[in-house]
């Protein structure tokens, strides 16, 4: 049951984390519908977050504090809150690593 609670936690934060900037954009109005293309990079981002969440996993030391529905309580929001945690700290390394430059290529006439 523990093991089944920190999972989930970790999971539902990573993908938690991986939907705010989708959510962000369409709030601002930048994103009007769900479009098909979506779906690829949505189905990317669970793998991802799977494949994330077994990384972390072994790094998650915390155990459940307290007895009954309390205790899972601050269980499950411990490791969401970790699992958040780890993929916004992967989500700004990215961005914080040099671009390439994206070069135009001329097509020959």
């Amino acid at each position: 049951m523990e093991l089944t609670l920190k999972l989930a936690g970790i999971l539902f934060g990573v993908l938690a984390r991986t939907l705010v900037p989708y959510l962000r954009k369409m709030m601002a109005g930048k994103v009007d519908k769900f479009k098909k293309e979506y779906l690829a990079t949505a189905v990317a981002s669970f793998i991802l977050s799977l494949i994330m969440t077994i990384i972390i996993l072994p790094k998650f030391e915390f155990t459940q504090a307290g007895i009954g529905l309390e205790g899972t309580i601050k269980l499950f929001c411990t490791a969401f809150g970790f699992g958040f945690g780890w993929n916004s700290l992967v989500n700004e390394a990215i961005q914080w690593a040099p671009k390439k430059p994206k070069v135009k290529e001329e097509v020959p006439i």
